[in-house]
């Protein structure tokens, strides 16, 4: 099987680059993916992703190792094994980061990556509700949208304990700033949800160029010298190949995207010789820097039943939600994993927010797990730029065998500190009176966890990923850095990585939006060659 363009993942960048580099009707590319069609209905319902974190068909359902700083606990990684990947099971959160991250890659050496230069494509990406202005495009393959049900009474409240903290309401976090309180725009329109396969691969998927392939397995990448060639592929058990006459090109994500590498032969030697693999380049920084945003949660119990907690408790409301959701696309089954938010400083000094706060109207133990049985509600504390690092690495040839993930959370001081402050700051703002008016009490932890040791053993305890893995294959100008600002695998010819890897530090804040950048920019350096 021939193409000029291989891609090896239809997540969020793969789905992009699918679109794009097949538009002209002519250019041939052919589409793996691991995963299956994204047939299954709780992939296009909002608050469907509760019911994918268990989902082995349609996620990886990876697991750190033992985190040291979590007292031995390993934390659960979903990733998205399904056209769209993991858009297609995420939390709907449309949310850019900060222009300071952007113009931090560019001081790094990263020529193209400033703030000015990726607006453009966020733009193009972009559908808003709201129409198009200097921030946000109209008329783009992705729709993004206000919250389905318009306020919420828990929401007002909390954005109005907000304001008696300093942290000002802001009506758009993609705007000219992102700091303040307010709603959270989403990937979705009409009450469903918009993944990158709906916005993207749909509308492209009849073009005679363009070949997808589900339940296709990489194995590894196929070389003549030191020029990518072409992808060795497992599918309905048996082995195949396909041949690039272009690029190929790498969009598995944060995880799978260093693992294929190194199956290939492309990491540290030492470590590929331990594993059988013979060296093809001897990239050492392959699956290091792995960056991730961590949250702690805090549970207040509401003093009116207004939450998804109530809706769903017995059985006719949960028929209700049914019902209301098929005839409306509206209700609790429409809502995100944040219908609000906040991004505030931790501590005096900082130029821009490095917290944000996921505030949600239900709560539970933990995501996919049951919800609580009282009216309870959700705020997260979530700092944005974790200065622990880790990393991901296989531990066989075998392909079908998981990657070693070590997040290493909370393994600086200034992270654990920056917790512990943000908490502070959140139950300083859940306790406020609008916030009272409608809260009854802090459930979890409980006013009995008082103190900053208190409150960092709790973080620890209960501490766990907000899914947004990055940075495993950096980009950089220098001969250290995985790819090249081009995002070209440095040392060889066609062969690029497309996606959350490629970031040389983590944005602050949700990374679907930066990643679906990411793909629209890396398809105008592919066509233009």
């Amino acid at each position: 099987m021939d193409a000029d363009f291989i891609i090896i993942g239809a997540g969020s960048a793969g789905c992009v680059l699918a679109n794009r580099l097949s538009a002209d009707g002519q250019t041939r590319v052919l589409l793996l993916e691991a995963g299956p069609r994204d047939l299954n209905p709780w992939l296009h319902i909002p608050l469907g992703y509760g019911k994918l974190f268990g989902n082995h068909r349609l996620n990886w359902m990876y697991q750190t190792e033992p985190e040291s700083e979590l007292g031995g606990r390993r934390i659960y990684q979903p990733r998205g094994k399904v056209l769209g990947g993991s858009s297609a099971v995420n939390g709907l959160i449309y949310m850019r980061g900060q222009a300071a991250d952007y113009n931090a890659w560019r001081q790094k050496g990263n020529s193209g990556w400033g703030y000015d230069d990726v607006l453009p494509y966020f733009r193009r990406a972009e559908d808003n509700e709201r129409g198009g202005d200097p921030w946000h495009g109209a008329g783009g393959p992705l729709a993004v949208s206000n919250p389905r049900d318009g306020s919420h009474p828990l929401a007002e409240a909390f954005i109005d304990a907000c304001k008696i903290h300093g942290i000002l309401r802001n009506d758009d976090f993609n705007g000219a700033a992102q700091e303040g309180a307010g709603y959270f725009q989403t990937t979705s329109r009409g009450g469903i949800r918009c993944s990158a396969a709906t916005a993207y691969l749909r509308p492209a998927r009849r073009r005679r160029n363009l070949r997808i392939l589900t339940g296709a397995q990489a194995a590894r990448i196929l070389f003549d010298g030191n020029r990518a060639v072409g992808v060795a592929y497992h599918r309905a058990g048996q082995d195949h190949e396909a041949r690039a006459c272009a690029e190929v090109i790498l969009c598995g994500g944060a995880i799978n995207s260093p693992q294929l590498l190194e199956l290939s032969g492309i990491g540290d030697g030492q470590r590929l010789q331990k594993l059988g693999i013979s060296t093809r380049i001897h990239r050492p920084q392959v699956g290091e820097n792995l960056q991730d945003h961590f949250q702690v949660r805090l549970v207040m119990r509401a003093r009116r039943p207004v939450t998804i907690n109530d809706a769903y408790r017995t059985l006719w409301g949960r028929i209700g939600m049914g019902l209301r959701y098929a005839a409306t696309r509206r209700g609790p089954l429409s809502v995100s994993a944040g219908i609000a938010g906040a991004f505030f400083r931790s501590r005096t000094g900082l130029e821009t927010p490095d917290i944000q706060v996921h505030f949600v109207p239900f709560s539970t133990d933990a995501m996919g797990a049951a919800l609580h049985p009282y009216s309870g509600f959700t705020a997260s504390i979530c700092p944005l730029r974790p200065e622990s690092r880790g990393s991901v690495h296989s531990v066989s040839p075998d392909p079908f065998i998981a990657p070693e993930i070590r997040a290493n959370y909370l393994s600086t001081t200034g992270d654990r500190l920056t917790v512990v402050n943000a908490l502070k700051r959140l139950r300083a703002i859940l306790a406020a009176d609008p916030m009272m008016r409608v809260a009854d009490r802090e459930m979890i932890p409980g006013p009995e966890t008082d103190g900053d040791n208190a409150l960092l053993a709790y973080a620890r305890k209960t501490g766990s990923t907000i899914y947004h893995p990055t940075c495993t294959c950096a980009m950089g100008p220098g001969d250290d850095a995985v790819v090249t600002p081009d995002l070209r695998v440095r040392g060889i010819d066609g062969l690029r990585v497309v996606d959350g890897s490629i970031m040389p530090d983590l944005v602050s804040g949700n990374t679907n939006a930066p990643i679906i950048m990411i793909a629209e920019k890396a398809a105008d350096m592919i066509l233009k060659g």
